[in-house]
């Protein structure tokens, strides 16, 4: 397996598998070119699948980082400046190789939508950097719309060692696609806030999730997050806002809402500069939550982010 590159040149091709076998044999030829090439490499894919290519490198496997990217990678909004950039940026010389599988057939429908804007915002993330990134789709455990958003968000597609340019390739129609207006939470406590109601905001968010079954170190970083989002909307979001709290499929649910607009697709995804003040309450969000959905447009954004009960 190759694939076309410069110095310079950031490469991005999906990879459409259907068997075990296929997956393995694959991979392990994507990670042995690697190999053979002296580049740092790193696979952030599912528990069962990272044994497969451990198993199928053999001792080679010993200068791989291996992720489980269930755990990683669970929220897909930190996948970006947690994991793919934080392995290429500690390897700044030369090229860098990652396998990442950050769709898998046991998400879900609710998360789904930030995994494929996920995908997309790879392609702007490491534009012009040395970076190749890999990304596995299991055609026969995913949703046939699955494959068809993998076409768009990957300029390179692989099927059965075969390699060709995608003629659907169109990132940012998938980011545009994905930013659903979020359906209304149930049962839900609600809170109206201002600059003069940031310590009474966060003391009512608390309250409310530690009610709702959220404890321990949970409860603390729901409370940060709840701290960050209502922070930025007194500053950049019209200087008010509301926090909406609930419970759905087993999750606390936090949504913050204000008039502001984002207009950085990847705002909360990039790492911080050396020396930045500020700038950090969506990432810091990203970190700690289990999800991330946002809706942003003329009438406003929608922060909402959810912490399994």
């Amino acid at each position: 397996m190759s694939t076309v590159s410069t110095e310079e040149t950031f490469v991005h091709p999906a990879l459409f598998y259907r068997t075990d076998a296929e997956y393995t044999r694959q991979t392990v030829a994507f990670l042995r070119e690697g190999l053979a090439g002296g580049e740092p490499m790193a696979v952030a894919v599912p528990g069962p699948n990272l044994e497969l290519i451990r198993d199928g490198l053999g001792a080679d496997a010993e200068g791989v980082l291996f992720l489980d990217m269930t755990d990683v990678g669970r929220n897909p909004g930190r996948i970006i400046p947690r994991v793919l950039r934080g392995f290429a940026d500690a390897h700044p010389a030369g090229r860098v190789r990652i396998i990442g599988e950050p769709i898998w057939a046991g998400r879900s429908a609710v998360e789904y939508p930030a995994c494929a804007q996920h995908e997309a915002l790879i392609n702007a993330a490491f534009e012009g950097r040395a970076v190749t990134i890999l990304c596995p789709y299991n055609e026969a455990r995913l949703d046939p719309q699955v494959i068809a958003d993998a076409r768009m968000t990957h300029p390179t597609l692989i099927t059965d060692g075969h390699e060709e340019s995608s003629d659907a390739y169109d990132w940012e129609a998938i980011v545009a696609r994905y930013n659903e207006t979020l359906t209304p939470l149930a049962e839900t406590a609600v809170f109206a806030f201002g600059g003069d109601k940031l310590p009474e905001v966060r003391r009512f968010a608390t309250a409310q999730a530690a009610r709702l079954g959220l404890a321990g170190q949970r409860l603390g970083d729901a409370e940060l997050a709840v701290a960050e989002l209502t922070t930025n909307s007194v500053v950049h979001g019209g200087g008010r806002g509301t926090l909406t709290i609930g419970t759905e499929a087993g999750h606390l649910v936090c949504e913050v809402r204000d008039a502001g607009r984002l207009t950085d697709p990847l705002a909360g995804r990039r790492p911080p500069q050396p020396g930045q003040i500020g700038g950090r309450g969506l990432m810091l969000v990203h970190y700690v939550a289990d999800l991330v959905r946002v809706h942003t447009g003329d009438a406003g954004t929608t922060v909402r982010f959810y912490f399994s009960l």
